[in-house]
């Protein structure tokens, strides 16, 4: 399966499945012409990066999930990294929305106090 193929099927673009092979989260061989060639069961592995990376976890977290990035991942318990990870996540997370509450409580104010209606 070439590179537009592989997109077409998951999604996603050449450009990312070039850098999740930069990553070294998926492989390809080469054609003799210099064309990327992937197995079709990339397409899986692809899927459950999209997957991991729409719930929030970064490429490098995707790191953690990688023994099971060719089956189903959401099948098996996790093992108790990717739990690490995804709780880690989840708090960084947390502490963004608890700093951009933060900021945006202050410009509410900031408005009160100028005698705007804040919503």
């Amino acid at each position: 399966m070439r590179i537009g193929e592989l997109a077409e099927a998951t999604g996603t673009t050449p450009r990312a499945l070039r850098h999740y092979e930069q990553q070294g989260l998926i492989t390809s061989a080469r054609t003799a012409n210099g064309y990327r060639a992937y197995d079709t069961a990339t397409a899986v592995r692809v899927r459950n990066i999209r997957r991991l990376l729409e719930a929030g976890l970064t490429l490098d977290d995707v790191r953690a999930f990688l023994p099971c990035l060719d089956g189903d991942v959401t099948a098996g318990p996790a093992s108790a990294r990717a739990l690490e990870v995804a709780r880690d996540r989840l708090a960084v997370l947390d502490a963004r929305i608890s700093a951009q509450t933060a900021v945006r409580e202050r410009l509410a104010a900031a408005l009160r106090e100028a005698g705007d209606a804040v919503p």
